[in-house]
């Protein structure tokens, strides 16, 4: 039997014969000539060495043991053609699918909780989380390798579109007992008089750090020592190495169970916002465009609460 060279279009000729009993009935169903009814089923026959269908009592044709093993494999065919159609109708549709977000290292305390929130939204969608630096998570974005990002300053390149997705207030954080602890507020020249606690070179935290300093200090110099994560920095605050300018989102546990404290000062806390990023010359997915809608629908709800 020459399988290679079956047809859909033969085993479909096949099928409404044995339906109809007759080649006029199929090629009505098909909505086809009765001789290319005939030609096609000819043609399969040739390929399988067997006659497939034999006329039956009252002249009705019926498919032959052979003809039935067939038609048991265009009926498979046939549901398998189906479900792919479903299947591409739901990419199609962004019900399913996968996305790749990425996440700046201050999001690692609510990117969790967000996926884990889409996923039981849309449970079709898979959403690869990466997490890293502002400079690691735009040469992703750049290098097309993410569909999303959140992150707090949109950059200039790559051209995005950001929208924004929920409050993002950064704090100067001190151990209970430092000395700045009870001012209200802290003058300038006092923070400027400490040791700042800081991010790497790339961070979006640093970046803000630098600025604010700058314009307090209006040119004066300040000491800061440079700390790999979050994580570091609120131990060694807490030990009272120093002071940190951080997002408030990542010591939320930590200032509401009292060991760090928030200080209060001029321009504190300094506001800014969370945004949701996607490449302005990449059209996005269906599945991508569907998480960016959840995303958007949450209005900042999945961000830590104070």
């Amino acid at each position: 039997m020459k399988i290679d060279g079956i047809s859909l279009r033969q085993l479909r000729c096949l099928r409404a014969v044995a339906d109809s009993g007759s080649l006029t009935g199929a090629a009505s169903l098909l909505g086809l000539t009765t001789p290319a009814i005939h030609s096609q089923l000819r043609g399969l026959e040739e390929l399988a060495g067997r006659l497939l269908v034999a006329r039956a009592e009252h002249g009705a044709f019926r498919p032959t043991p052979e003809g039935q093993a067939l038609l048991l494999a265009e009926a498979q065919i046939a549901t398998a053609l189906a479900r792919a159609g479903r299947d591409i109708r739901a990419l199609q549709q962004g019900h399913v699918g996968t996305v790749v977000l990425g996440v700046v290292s201050t999001g690692k305390y609510f990117a969790p909780g967000l996926v884990a929130r889409l996923l039981r939204l849309l449970p079709d969608i898979e959403v690869t989380l990466r997490i890293g630096n502002r400079d690691t998570i735009l040469a992703a974005l750049a290098a097309d390798q993410l569909d999303l990002a959140i992150m707090g300053r949109p950059p200039r390149e790559p051209a995005v579109i950001a929208d924004p997705v929920g409050p993002h207030p950064h704090i100067i954080i001190a151990a209970p007992d430092h000395p700045l602890a009870p001012a209200d507020p802290v003058m300038p020249g006092d923070l400027l008089a400490q040791t700042f606690l800081s991010r790497e070179e790339g961070s979006g935290t640093r970046t803000l750090m630098t600025r604010f300093l700058d314009r307090i200090g209006e040119g004066a110099t300040w000491r800061a020592v440079e700390m790999g994560t979050n994580e570091t920095i609120k131990q060694a605050v807490i030990a009272g190495l120093g002071i940190a300018l951080i997002s408030q989102h990542t010591v939320t546990e930590e200032l509401r169970s009292g060991r760090l404290i928030a200080l209060r000062g001029i321009g504190l806390p300094i506001q800014r916002s969370w945004y949701l990023l996607r490449r302005a010359d990449r059209q996005p997915s269906p599945a991508t465009a569907r998480i960016s809608e959840e995303i958007l629908t949450m209005r900042g709800a999945f961000l830590p609460q104070l």
